[in-house]
C-alpha cells in the first residue's frame, strides 16, 4: 500500500499545549502513518488566521490529500475561518462548548486566554514555585528543604527521575524532588542518610537493564557505567533496597513520562484520602 503524507496542524490562540496532547492522544490510535507536525501557537488577530489558512492550503496541494487540524481557537469568528479550509477540522471548543451551553442554559463567554490564566494567579505561582523546587532538588544536588517536598522520587542514574519530577511540578505544580541511588549505597545497604526522615515520600522508579545500558551507552560510550552487567547488578540492587524499605515503585521501561507522572499522582491522591 502506498504511504501517503499527511499534514497535521495544531492551531490555537495560546500555546498549544491542548491542542498537541489532544491530537497526539487521538493519532495515536493510527499506526503506520507518515504525519508531518505544524505548531501555530497564538492565532490571535485576523491577519494571523489568514496566514495560517494559506499554509494549510499549500499543505493540502503538497500532500494531495486534505490536512487534519486539531485546534482549539476560542473566538467563533476565528475558529469559523479556519473551519472553511480545506481541511478536516477537530475543533475542541465547537465539540465541547455548544453542548456545556445547552446543559447549563447560559453562553461561555469565548474569551481568549481563560484556560491559561495569568501570571499572577495562585495556580501559576504554585507551579512557577515547584518547577524551582525541582531543579534545586535534583539529582540530590540539594538535601535543604526536602521536608517541603510533596514526592522524593528515587532510583538508579538514568532511570527517569529528573524528567518525571520536572512534569510533576509543570503539570501538577508538585514539588518533586530526586534522589539517585548509587553504588555506594548498595555496598552499604542502606538508603542515603538524607533520605531516612523522609521515608514516607519515597517512590521509586527502576528500568529494564537492557534500556538503561542503552541510555547510558549515549551518554557515556563504552563505560563501565554503560555495562549491560553493571546496569543489571544496579538495578537489581535498587529494587531489593527499595523492596526492604517498603518503597512503592515501578518500572519505567516501556512508560511514557506522562503515565509515570498520572500514575504517581494517582498514587498521591490515594494516601491523602483518610
Amino acid at each position: 500500500m502506498e504511504t501517503v503524507q499527511r499534514t497535521i496542524f495544531f492551531v490555537s490562540d495560546g500555546t498549544g499545549i491542548t491542542a498537541e496532547a489532544l491530537g497526539h492522544s487521538l493519532l495515536s490510535q493510527f499506526e503506520g502513518m507518515t504525519l508531518r507536525e505544524v505548531r501555530m501557537p497564538f492565532i490571535d488577530t485576523p491577519e494571523k488566521i489568514d496566514a495560517c489558512v494559506q499554509r494549510i492550503a499549500e499543505a493540502r496541494a503538497a500532500d494531495g490529500v486534505r490536512p487534519v487540524v486539531v485546534t482549539t481557537l476560542v473566538q467563533r469568528e476565528m475558529a469559523q475561518r479556519l473551519r472553511a479550509s480545506d481541511a478536516l477540522v477537530l475543533d475542541f471548543f465547537d465539540s465541547f462548548i455548544a453542548p456545556l451551553e445547552g446543559e447549563f442554559g447560559r453562553s461561555a463567554s469565548h474569551s481568549v486566554g481563560r484556560a491559561r490564566g495569568g501570571a499572577s494567579s495562585k495556580d501559576y505561582q504554585a507551579r512557577v514555585a515547584a518547577i524551582d523546587f525541582s531543579v534545586t532538588h535534583d539529582d540530590g544536588v540539594s538535601q535543604h528543604g526536602l521536608e517541603l517536598a510533596d514526592i522524593i522520587l528515587v532510583g538508579v542514574s538514568r532511570s527517569g527521575k529528573t524528567p518525571t519530577s520536572l512534569y510533576l511540578a509543570l503539570q501538577f505544580g508538585l514539588k518533586a524532588a530526586n534522589y539517585p541511588l548509587i553504588p555506594e549505597d548498595f555496598e552499604r545497604n542502606a538508603l542515603p542518610p538524607a533520605l531516612l526522615p523522609h521515608k514516607a515520600k519515597l517512590h521509586g522508579l527502576s528500568i529494564n537493564p537492557e534500556r538503561l545500558s542503552r541510555i547510558r551507552e549515549q551518554r557515556r560510550p563504552g563505560s563501565k557505567y554503560a555495562a549491560l552487567a553493571n546496569c543489571r547488578a544496579e538495578v537489581e540492587a535498587a529494587e531489593a533496597m527499595m523492596r526492604a524499605h517498603g518503597i512503592p515503585w515501578l518500572d519505567a521501561s516501556s512508560k511514557s513520562i506522562e503515565e509515570i507522572a498520572a500514575t504517581l499522582v494517582q498514587t498521591l491522591s490515594r494516601i491523602a484520602i483518610p
